[in-house]
């Protein structure tokens, strides 16, 4: 799979304009500010495909790029507090509505920041995704952030904050220096059936 031939395809605000899912589906989730779009522009290895901001919250919609015959879809990111009531029931509308429909649910990336315990929410995330039988991993982001010995005990705990977690594929990964995407994108074609 051509990486780099990721394009922009389309976004929605909310769950019922979603177009009818015909093409395997990659889908990126995770708690807000976790480096989504960051993961993303670095997978693809393009700067700016996936919008960064550096205000956490701020993918208000699903966004979908297309690779050859499968869409790379970046859900909103949950759990931010500074966003109004409205607009945080919208976004879980949209994460829910996303996953109650009849798709091509062909991987879950589920993002957690590696600096940090897991939270309720990431907890509750990783059930629904068990609960679901959908097949899904966990990439644990901003890896570069910490030292080696600091790297090793998160890697250690990771595993008993989640559900399942010692049967869990779990990637270290880092935006910055590359640190697991090629194991990432190794795991995204073995499901597309491009080994």
């Amino acid at each position: 799979m051509n990486f780099q031939q990721a394009q922009y395809a389309a976004s929605y605000g909310i769950s019922k304009q979603l177009p009818e899912s015909t093409r395997l589906e990659i889908s990126f989730a995770g708690r807000s500010n976790v480096g989504k779009s960051s993961l993303l522009n670095k997978l693809f290895q393009r700067k700016a495909l996936a919008r960064v901001s550096s205000v956490p919250g701020k993918t208000a919609t699903i966004n979908f790029y297309r690779v050859e015959d499968v869409d790379f879809v970046d859900l909103p990111g949950y759990g931010y507090a500074k966003v109004g009531k409205t607009e945080k029931l919208r976004w879980a509308e949209l994460i829910e509505g996303y996953f109650h429909q009849d798709r091509n649910f062909a991987l879950v990336v589920e993002l957690i920041d590696m600096r940090h315990p897991a939270t309720k929410l990431d907890v509750q995330m990783v059930d629904f995704l068990i609960e679901s039988e959908l097949p899904f991993l966990i990439v644990v982001t901003k890896a570069d952030k910490l030292n080696k010995t600091q790297f090793a005990q998160r890697m250690a705990s990771i595993r008993s904050e989640l559900p399942c977690g010692e049967e869990l594929t779990i990637i270290p990964c880092s935006s910055e220096n590359g640190l697991g995407i090629e194991e990432l994108r190794a795991a995204i074609e073995q499901v597309c059936g491009e080994e």
